[in-house]
C-alpha cells in the first residue's frame, strides 16, 4: 500500500467513525501522524506459522531481588524454555495503580520495577513480544485524568461525564460496580464513565484528539518491539446513548483503522482483540478476515475443554469446533486455556445449558476456586468467570486420585490447545505446573489472585528439577510443542475437520489433503479405542499403527499416514 492509498483509506474510515462530527482537521492530524512515523526505521515482522507458541506472563512473573524483572524473565525463558516459546505476551508492563497493571498511569513508560525500554529491546532480540494496550481506560491517577479534573486544555474532553440525556439503561458490563463515579475536581465535583472500576476511567474516543493519541501509542508499541498488540477490553471503546455500548460499529471501524496502520508500517504484526463475550460476538472482530483483527481470543475453548474433561463427554466441544473453520491466509484464532483472568463463562452462552454451566461453577468451588459475577441491565447478576488454576479446575476428585492422572489430564487439555486451528498461548502457571495460590487469594480478597502468584527465580528453577508435578508438566509440554513445530499441518491458517470417533473422544484432522495430522484425545479416566481408518505412524509413541488404537486414561495421539 502506498502512502497516498493509506491516507485515502484513513480518511474514509474517519468519516465513518465521526459521521456528522467529522472534521478535516482530524484527517490532517492523521496525515501528520503518518509523516511522523514514516521517518522511523521499522523492523519487519515474520509471518506466524506452526512454529509459534505464545507464553502469557507478567513482566515480574519470575523475579530475582535487586534485578530488573523483565531481564529475569528473559533469562529464565532462554535457559529453561528453549525454542518451545517463540512469543511472549507481556501483560501490562507500565506504571499502574490497581488491577495488577490494567489501570495504567503512563502508556509510554515501563514500570521501573520491571526495568525500562532497554530491557524490552534486549528481550525482543530473542523473542517476539506481545504488548498489552489498555486502550479503553486509564488510571484516575494518570496525568490525562488529573488534567481533566483540573479543567486543563484539551483534556477537558478526554473523558465521558454523566449526562442526563444519555440513556445508559441497556449498557452491558462485566462488573457490578457503578457505571459512573464522582471525583473532586479543581472547580468542584466531576463525573466520569467507569466500565471496570472507580480507578479505571474510560477514555472518550468521540473526541478525535483522543483517537490520535491512542493511535500514536499503538505505533509506539509496534516500533519498540511489539510484533503483537493485544487490545484489552476493546469491545467497550465506543459509547452511544440507548445502546449496549459494546461491539458498536464504530469500535469495529477504529480497529480497522489501526489494522491499516499496522499493515502499512509493520506488515505481519498481529492485532489481537480481547472480547470475553459469546462466540458469535467474539469472532465478529475478524471482520472480513482481512481487514480487522489478525487474531481473536478463542474464549469458548477454555470452558468447553474443562466441561469435556469434567464430564468425559466431547459432544459439546465437537459440535462447537465443527463451526470453527479457516478464516483467511492472515487471520486466525488466539487459542488459550488459562490466563491472568478467570475462565470466562459468557462464551458458553448458547452452547452449554444453565445446568451444565452450574456444574462447572460447583466444581470450581469444590476445588478451592472462586466465582465472579457481572451485572445485567435489569439489575440481576450472572456468572462472569471462574477463578481457579486451570489444572486444578480439571480435577474430578473421586476419579483423578493420583498425581500421575492429574498430570496426564493437564497434558490432555493442552493437547487440544495445541491441535485446534489457530496459535496456541500458554499461561506461565500452566507451563510451570502451578496450583491455586490460596495464600494470595486470602491476603488480597481478590478472586483473580488465585492464579497470579509471582515466582522467585531460584525457587522455581529448583522446583522444575525436584518437584514431580512441575517437572513432568513442564518437560512434557516442551516436548509436545517441539513435536508440533515439525508439522506444517498445524499451520494457524490451515484446515480443520472434526472427526466423530466416540462420545468420550475429541478428534480432529488438521491440514488439507497433503500430509494431514490426525489427532484424538481420550476424555475419559477409562481406556478407549479410536480408529482413524488409516495406515499410519504415531508421532508421539514413534510406532506404526493400523486399525483401532487403544488410548489409556486421558491419553492422546498425533498420527500421520505412512
Amino acid at each position: 500500500m502506498t502512502k497516498e492509498k493509506l491516507l485515502q483509506d484513513l480518511k474514509g474510515k474517519l468519516q465513518v467513525i465521526y459521521g456528522e462530527d467529522y472534521e478535516e482537521d482530524c484527517h490532517q492530524a492523521f496525515e501528520a501522524l503518518v509523516d511522523k512515523w514514516a521517518e522511523k526505521d521499522w523492523r519487519p515482522a515474520n509471518r506466524i506459522t506452526e512454529k509459534n507458541t505464545y507464553l502469557i506472563a507478567y513482566g515480574d512473573s519470575i523475579y530475582e531481588d535487586g534485578k530488573p524483572a523483565l531481564s529475569v524473565l528473559h533469562r529464565f525463558l532462554k535457559e529453561q524454555a528453549g525454542g518451545a516459546i517463540t512469543d511472549v505476551h507481556l501483560l501490562p508492563m507500565f506504571p499502574y495503580t490497581s488491577d495488577d497493571g490494567f489501570s495504567v498511569t503512563d502508556y509510554r513508560q515501563i514500570d521501573p520495577a520491571l526495568g525500562g525500554w532497554q530491557e524490552i529491546e534486549a528481550f525482543s532480540k530473542d523473542y517476539r513480544l506481545m504488548f498489552d494496550f489498555v486502550a479503553n481506560h486509564i488510571s484516575k491517577s494518570s496525568s490525562w485524568f488529573q488534567q481533566y479534573l483540573n479543567d486543563e486544555g484539551e483534556y477537558q474532553n478526554f473523558f465521558i461525564p454523566k449526562e442526563n440525556d444519555f440513556d445508559d439503561s441497556q449498557v452491558v458490563r462485566p462488573r457490578t460496580s457503578l457505571l459512573f463515579h464522582e471525583y473532586e475536581g479543581k472547580n468542584g465535583k466531576k463525573t466520569a464513565w467507569t466500565t471496570f472500576s472507580e480507578d479505571q476511567v474510560d477514555v472518550n474516543v468521540k473526541h478525535w484528539p483522543v483517537l490520535i493519541e491512542l493511535t500514536d501509542i499503538l505505533l509506539t508499541y509496534a516500533h519498540k518491539g511489539g510484533t503483537s498488540i493485544r487490545l484489552d477490553a476493546i469491545g467497550f471503546l465506543w459509547k452511544e446513548s440507548g445502546t449496549s455500548c459494546i461491539h458498536l460499529p464504530r469500535t469495529h471501524e477504529i480497529i480497522k483503522l489501526w489494522r491499516s496502520m499496522l499493515d502499512y508500517f509493520r506488515p505481519n504484526a498481529q492485532l489481537i482483540t480481547e472480547t470475553n463475550v459469546p462466540h458469535k460476538e467474539n469472532i465478529s472482530y475478524l471482520g472480513s478476515g482481512t481487514d480487522e483483527a489478525n487474531m481473536v481470543y478463542q474464549f469458548s475453548l477454555p470452558p468447553l475443554v474443562l466441561y469435556a474433561l469434567s464430564k468425559h463427554d466431547g459432544s459439546k466441544l465437537s459440535q462447537w469446533a465443527s463451526g470453527i473453520q479457516k478464516i483467511s491466509e492472515n487471520a486466525t484464532f488466539f487459542n488459550f486455556l488459562a490466563s491472568h483472568d478467570g475462565i470466562g463463562m459468557r462464551p458458553t452462552e448458547g452452547i452449554l445449558t444453565e445446568e451444565e454451566r452450574q456444574l462447572l461453577v460447583e466444581k470450581t468451588e469444590s476445588n478451592g476456586g472462586r466465582v465472579s459475577y457481572k451485572a445485567n441491565p435489569d439489575g440481576s447478576k450472572t456468572v462472569y468467570e471462574l477463578n481457579i488454576n486451570y489444572s486444578e479446575a480439571l480435577v474430578n476428585k473421586e476419579e483423578d486420585v493420583s498425581l500421575e492422572l492429574q498430570i496426564q489430564k493437564t497434558l490432555a487439555a493442552h493437547s487440544i490447545l495445541l491441535s485446534v486451528v489457530g496459535v496456541p498461548a500458554i499461561y506461565y502457571h500452566s507451563l510451570l505446573g502451578s496450583k491455586n495460590d490460596l495464600e494470595g487469594l486470602a491476603e488480597t480478597g481478590i478472586n483473580r489472585r488465585i492464579n497470579r502468584e509471582k515466582l522467585a527465580y531460584s525457587l522455581i528453577t529448583e522446583e522444575l528439577e525436584e518437584n514431580s508435578r512441575r517437572k513432568n508438566i513442564f518437560g512434557s509440554l516442551k516436548e509436545m510443542i517441539a513435536l508440533r513445530q515439525t508439522q506444517p499441518a498445524f499451520s494457524p491458517y490451515g484446515e480443520q475437520e472434526v472427526l466423530q470417533l466416540g462420545k468420550s473422544v475429541f478428534a480432529l484432522k488438521r491440514g488439507g489433503s497433503e500430509k494431514p495430522v490426525y489427532f484424538a484425545v481420550n476424555l475419559d479416566v477409562n481406556e478407549t479405542q479410536v480408529d482413524f481408518g488409516i495406515e499410519g505412524y504415531d508421532l508421539i509413541q514413534k510406532k506404526s499403527i493400523s486399525g483401532p488404537v487403544t488410548l489409556g486414561p486421558y491419553q492422546f495421539i498425533w498420527a500421520v499416514e505412512e
